[in-house]
């Protein structure tokens, strides 16, 4: 018992040391939430003022623009830490490897992935949704995003000292994230065609637990493999 409360306390710790840093770069938090708005508000712009038209895009849209917006901060993931030493210290350390990148996956998702799942109300009422699909879609990305982070992380772990690691890190992690983006946009589609909306949520929590159980072995191994 006391193993494990150790084991939960170094990861804290590590959380509370990645938000920390995220703190000290605020314009980094702040130029993903930019993205995010700046994609999300173009389309309305784009397709016009149709209300039928804003509610049919909505969802997908949104679900894209949080998508490209999460991409822009996991190139960094591991950067640092690579170049200033620190994920060397922690394959030294007593926490097991995938926990440590476990936890660095949690700290990206709160400073990333959390952040764009409340901006999406907010933007959500350019497109003109009820506060039922609203609600929707703010549960959905609440379950979707923290699979950007944990597929995400094993892109940035296989990209790891890479030239142009940022276009590589797409074209490897984009194509696994389409089913993500399929249930979760379709979660609020379902909702107003009248259909039930429990089958996209069942899907997307079985492809979190499948994310949350393979992916920090997945990075972990593709972490030594770049280290060494």
């Amino acid at each position: 018992m006391s193993n494990i409360w150790k084991l939960f306390t170094a990861m804290a710790a590590l959380i509370k040391r990645d938000l920390s840093l995220v703190l000290r770069r605020k314009n980094d938090s702040l130029a993903t939430l930019f993205f995010f708005a700046v994609v999300a508000s173009l389309f309305p712009l784009g397709v016009g003022p149709e209300p039928k038209l804003l509610q049919q895009i909505a969802s997908g849209m949104l679900w894209i623009a949080a998508l490209l917006a999460a991409m822009l901060s996991l190139n960094r993931l591991f950067a640092d830490d690579y170049q200033d030493g620190t994920l060397d210290l922690l394959l030294l350390s007593t926490i097991p490897l995938p926990l440590a990148v476990l936890a660095k996956m949690i700290a990206h998702w709160l400073s990333s992935g959390l952040l764009l799942s409340f901006a999406a109300v907010l933007l959500a009422l350019q497109f003109n949704l009820s506060g039922e699909s609203v609600w929707i879609l703010f549960l959905s990305l609440l379950l979707g995003t923290p699979i950007f982070s944990l597929i995400g992380a094993i892109g940035a772990a296989l990209t790891l000292g890479t030239r142009g690691g940022g276009v590589l890190l797409s074209l490897l992690v984009l194509p696994l994230l389409i089913p993500v983006l399929i249930f979760g946009a379709g979660a609020v589609d379902a909702y107003q065609a009248g259909l039930p909306v429990a089958g996209h949520f069942y899907l997307l929590g079985a492809l979190f637990v499948l994310s949350l159980f393979f992916a920090p072995l997945a990075a972990a191994l593709s972490l030594r493999i770049a280290i060494e």
